[in-house]
C-alpha cells in the first residue's frame, strides 16, 4: 500500500534507517543542518520527511507526531510498507528521578507504558517493549566517546501529558524508571512485531520532580548533541 494515507513517498525514497523526532520541524532542522543532498519525500499533513547522506550513509529523518497513536501509525508504515529496518527516536523527555538532570541524555533500554497499545495482540500477559541491543550499544559507545552525560535504562511512555493523578509518575520512579515521554513503547512494539530494530535517544528537557525546565536555546544545543549521537549510531 504505497503511497499510504500518511506518506506520499515512493518505494525507494526512504532509507533503511530513519531518525524520528516528534516535531516535523525538527526533522527539517536535522535534514538542513546534518545531512547532505537532502530531498523532501513527504509533506502530507505537514509531517515532513527527508532523505540525505551522513558520512556517506544514506539516512532519512521523519516526524512522528506526538503520542502513541501517531508514532504507531508512522513507524508501522515505515517498517511494513517502505522496507525500513531501523528507527531511532530522537526526542525530549522529563526526568522523574534524582540522578538524571536537565540536558542529560537518556538512552531508553526499555519502555514501560500506561497505554493498552499491545492489547491488540491478545497476549496472555504483559509485553515488555525493549530496544535493539546493537543500536543501544552503539549509541552508548558514541555518547561515551563524546563525553556526554547519559544514562541507560527504563522510561515510561505515557498516554497522558496532563495526568489527573499527581502521584502517578512517582510510582514509576519507585521502580527505577528514569524519565517520562510519549512515543517509545509504540515504536518498540511495532519494531518487535515487524522483526525490525528500534531505539529511543532522549534529551531531558524538564524535571517532573523540581519543575525546572530548559530554555529554548538550551534545548537547541542539547538536541544537537543527541542528534549527533543518533547519526553516528546510524552511520555505517
Amino acid at each position: 500500500m504505497i503511497p499510504t494515507p500518511h506518506l506520499e513517498a515512493k518505494l525507494g525514497d526512504i532509507a533503511e534507517t530513519v531518525l524520528m523526532p516528534g516535531d516535523p520541524l525538527r526533522a527539517k532542522f536535522i535534514a538542513e543542518n546534518f545531512l547532505t543532498n537532502a530531498v523532501c519525500y513527504n509533506q502530507v499533513r505537514g509531517m515532513l520527511g527527508y532523505t540525505g547522506e551522513y558520512n556517506v550513509t544514506r539516512i532519512s529523518v521523519q516526524g512522528s507526531g506526538m503520542g502513541i497513536p501517531s508514532m504507531g501509525i508512522y513507524s508501522y508504515e515505515l517498517f511494513n510498507f517502505y522496507g525500513v529496518k531501523n528507527i531511532i527516536r530522537v526526542g525530549t523527555a522529563g526526568t522523574i528521578c534524582d540522578g538524571v538532570n536537565i540536558k542529560d541524555i537518556v538512552i531508553a533500554m526499555g519502555a514501560c507504558t500506561d497505554s493498552n497499545y499491545a492489547g491488540q495482540f491478545n497476549l496472555s500477559g504483559t509485553f515488555a517493549p525493549i530496544a535493539d541491543f546493537e543500536l543501544l550499544a552503539k549509541a552508548s559507545f558514541h555518547a561515551k566517546q563524546a563525553n556526554m552525560k547519559f544514562s541507560v535504562g527504563n522510561v515510561i511512555t505515557s498516554d497522558k501529558f496532563y495526568n489527573d493523578d499527581p502521584e502517578a509518575l512517582l510510582r514509576w520512579r519507585d521502580l527505577g524508571v528514569l524519565a517520562v515521554e510519549m512515543e517509545c513503547a509504540a515504536l518498540y512494539i511495532n519494531a518487535a512485531r515487524a522483526g525490525k530494530n528500534a531505539l529511543g535517544i532522549l534529551t531531558i528537557s524538564d524535571s517532573v520532580i523540581t519543575g525546572e525546565a530548559t530554555t529554548s536555546e538550551e534545548r537547541k544545543t542539547a538536541f544537537m548533541d543527541m542528534v549527533k549521537v543518533a547519526l553516528d549510531t546510524a552511520a555505517k
